[in-house]
Protein backbone atom coordinates (compact mmCIF):
# COMPACT_ATOMS: atom_id res chain seq x y z
CA UNK A 1 0.00 0.00 0.00
CA UNK A 2 1.09 3.66 -0.39
CA UNK A 3 3.00 5.05 2.47
CA UNK A 4 4.41 8.76 2.86
CA UNK A 5 6.25 9.01 5.89
CA UNK A 6 7.57 12.87 6.94
CA UNK A 7 10.67 13.62 9.29
CA UNK A 8 12.89 16.58 9.91
CA UNK A 9 10.12 18.59 11.88
CA UNK A 10 11.28 20.41 14.82
CA UNK A 11 10.82 23.49 16.87
CA UNK A 12 13.74 26.32 16.01
CA UNK A 13 14.36 29.80 16.11
CA UNK A 14 14.04 32.15 12.98
CA UNK A 15 16.42 32.24 10.85
CA UNK A 16 17.51 28.89 10.87
CA UNK A 17 17.20 26.31 8.94
CA UNK A 18 15.17 22.74 8.30
CA UNK A 19 15.04 19.97 5.69
CA UNK A 20 11.92 17.97 5.71
CA UNK A 21 12.05 14.55 4.71
CA UNK A 22 9.13 12.36 2.87
CA UNK A 23 10.23 8.91 2.03
CA UNK A 24 7.68 7.19 -0.03
CA UNK A 25 7.02 3.61 -0.74
CA UNK A 26 4.56 1.17 -2.32
CA UNK A 27 4.28 2.53 -5.69
CA UNK A 28 6.83 3.65 -8.40
CA UNK A 29 8.15 7.03 -6.96
CA UNK A 30 9.69 8.13 -9.99
CA UNK A 31 6.73 8.16 -11.90
CA UNK A 32 4.83 10.52 -9.88
CA UNK A 33 4.73 14.35 -9.13
CA UNK A 34 5.33 15.16 -5.69
CA UNK A 35 4.12 17.98 -3.31
CA UNK A 36 4.58 19.37 0.26
CA UNK A 37 1.45 21.60 1.70
CA UNK A 38 0.97 22.75 5.51
CA UNK A 39 -1.39 23.15 7.94
CA UNK A 40 -1.20 26.11 10.61
CA UNK A 41 -3.16 25.80 13.55
CA UNK A 42 -6.63 26.96 12.89
CA UNK A 43 -5.94 27.48 9.12
CA UNK A 44 -6.91 25.65 6.52
CA UNK A 45 -4.13 22.96 4.64
CA UNK A 46 -2.07 25.42 2.25
CA UNK A 47 0.16 24.41 -1.30
CA UNK A 48 4.04 24.74 -0.66
CA UNK A 49 5.45 23.28 -3.20
CA UNK A 50 5.34 20.79 -5.66
CA UNK A 51 7.85 18.81 -8.00
CA UNK A 52 6.87 17.12 -11.44
CA UNK A 53 7.76 13.46 -11.99
CA UNK A 54 11.07 14.03 -13.66
CA UNK A 55 12.51 16.37 -11.19
CA UNK A 56 12.01 19.04 -14.46
CA UNK A 57 9.71 21.07 -13.24
CA UNK A 58 8.91 23.33 -9.96
CA UNK A 59 6.02 25.22 -8.35
CA UNK A 60 6.28 27.54 -5.16
CA UNK A 61 3.83 29.09 -3.09
CA UNK A 62 4.57 33.00 -2.86
CA UNK A 63 4.90 32.62 0.88
CA UNK A 64 7.91 30.62 0.59
CA UNK A 65 9.01 31.13 -3.15
CA UNK A 66 13.34 32.18 -2.36
CA UNK A 67 13.33 30.54 0.32
CA UNK A 68 12.49 27.06 0.31
CA UNK A 69 13.38 24.43 -1.91
CA UNK A 70 11.36 20.96 -3.19
CA UNK A 71 13.54 18.37 -4.52
CA UNK A 72 13.36 14.20 -4.89
CA UNK A 73 16.24 11.50 -5.19
CA UNK A 74 14.33 8.50 -7.07
CA UNK A 75 16.91 6.31 -5.85
CA UNK A 76 15.35 6.66 -2.29
CA UNK A 77 12.09 7.07 -2.98
CA UNK A 78 12.43 10.14 -1.15
CA UNK A 79 10.96 13.92 -1.85
CA UNK A 80 12.94 16.80 0.59
CA UNK A 81 12.15 20.50 1.65
CA UNK A 82 14.64 22.53 1.92
CA UNK A 83 13.72 25.57 4.18
CA UNK A 84 15.96 28.30 4.84
CA UNK A 85 15.43 31.88 6.91
CA UNK A 86 12.58 30.41 8.84
CA UNK A 87 9.71 33.02 9.78
CA UNK A 88 7.19 32.54 12.86
CA UNK A 89 4.48 32.49 9.98
CA UNK A 90 6.34 29.23 8.28
CA UNK A 91 4.94 27.46 11.91
CA UNK A 92 2.93 24.45 11.07
CA UNK A 93 2.20 21.06 10.41
CA UNK A 94 3.81 20.00 6.65
CA UNK A 95 2.25 17.19 5.00
CA UNK A 96 3.90 15.12 1.94
CA UNK A 97 2.00 14.42 -0.71
CA UNK A 98 1.09 12.14 -4.27
CA UNK A 99 0.13 14.00 -6.94
CA UNK A 100 -2.48 12.12 -9.61
CA UNK A 101 -2.92 15.35 -11.64
CA UNK A 102 -0.64 18.70 -12.13
CA UNK A 103 -1.79 21.34 -10.31
CA UNK A 104 -1.52 23.40 -6.67
CA UNK A 105 -4.86 22.69 -4.92
CA UNK A 106 -5.56 19.64 -2.81
CA UNK A 107 -7.61 18.17 -4.99
CA UNK A 108 -4.79 17.45 -7.33
CA UNK A 109 -3.22 14.87 -4.86
CA UNK A 110 -4.39 11.71 -3.93
CA UNK A 111 -2.56 9.81 -0.87
CA UNK A 112 -0.87 12.14 2.23
CA UNK A 113 1.53 11.18 5.20
CA UNK A 114 0.72 12.65 8.82
CA UNK A 115 2.39 15.25 8.91
CA UNK A 116 5.47 16.29 10.53
CA UNK A 117 5.34 19.60 13.13
CA UNK A 118 7.25 22.91 12.58
CA UNK A 119 7.46 25.45 15.00
CA UNK A 120 9.59 28.38 14.97
CA UNK A 121 9.87 31.06 17.43
CA UNK A 122 10.87 34.28 17.15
Amino acid sequence: QVQLVESGGGSVQAGVSLRLSCAASGFTFSSYNMGWFRQAPGKEREFVARISWNGGSTDYADAVMGRFTISRDDAKSTVYLQMNRLKPQDTAVYFCTRGREPGVESGSYDYWGQGTPVTVSS
